[in-house]
């Protein structure tokens, strides 16, 4: 069900817009893909790059994870096709201090500690959170491998993350019962 129709007139004026794949490798591992965009509705100069057009791409940017079983990146793959800087560019090959780092607990502090700031692109590092929440969805719940639901087999759902996945929830007693604080 989409949003209540504006009851004002309203005129666009900027879109980013982000999309997050994934895919299984045939060597066991995963690559999870992010692409952003961003564009305005209008025409504006940009001391780099000159007229930038209603709608055209002001930042258009890649980044593919490749992870293992356990999310650990294996390799970081990073393209900015427009940047409205030539320096961009520049700040690619920090990205892969990612590498070696596993997507759980504690993931936004490592990806800050590392790519915050001058050290990274923070358009680059704010596609990471929805690339790392897919990298979860793929691996964890993927059909290429089993879903673990007993605290022996060491995986643990994303308690109290959601009202959902609340500990002493329905969804949690019902189907990982290892996990349940409820009485």
């Amino acid at each position: 069900m989409p949003l209540t129709p504006p009851q004002v007139t309203r005129e666009p004026i900027h879109t980013r817009a982000i999309e997050c794949r994934s895919f299984a490798r045939d060597d066991g591992m995963w690559d999870i893909e992010g692409h952003l965009t961003d564009a305005k509705s209008y025409a504006f100069e940009n001391k780099y790059r000159g007229t930038m057009a209603a709608g055209d791409p002001f930042h258009d940017m890649w980044l593919r994870l490749t992870v293992d079983a356990n999310i650990v990146i294996q390799n970081v793959e990073t393209v900015m096709d427009v940047t409205p800087f030539q320096l961009c560019g520049n700040i690619i090959p920090s990205f892969d201090k990612l590498k070696g780092l596993k997507i759980g607990p504690g993931w936004n502090r490592d990806v800050r500690q590392r790519l915050g700031g001058v050290h990274g692109c923070a358009h680059l590092v704010d596609l990471l959170r929805p690339i790392a929440t897919v990298a979860f969805h793929t691996v964890l719940w993927s059909k290429s491998g089993p879903r673990k639901k007993s605290k022996e087999e060491g995986i643990r759902p994303p308690l109290n993350t959601c009202h959902a996945w609340s500990s002493d929830g329905e969804i949690v007693r019902t189907d990982f019962p290892d996990y349940y604080t409820g009485a």
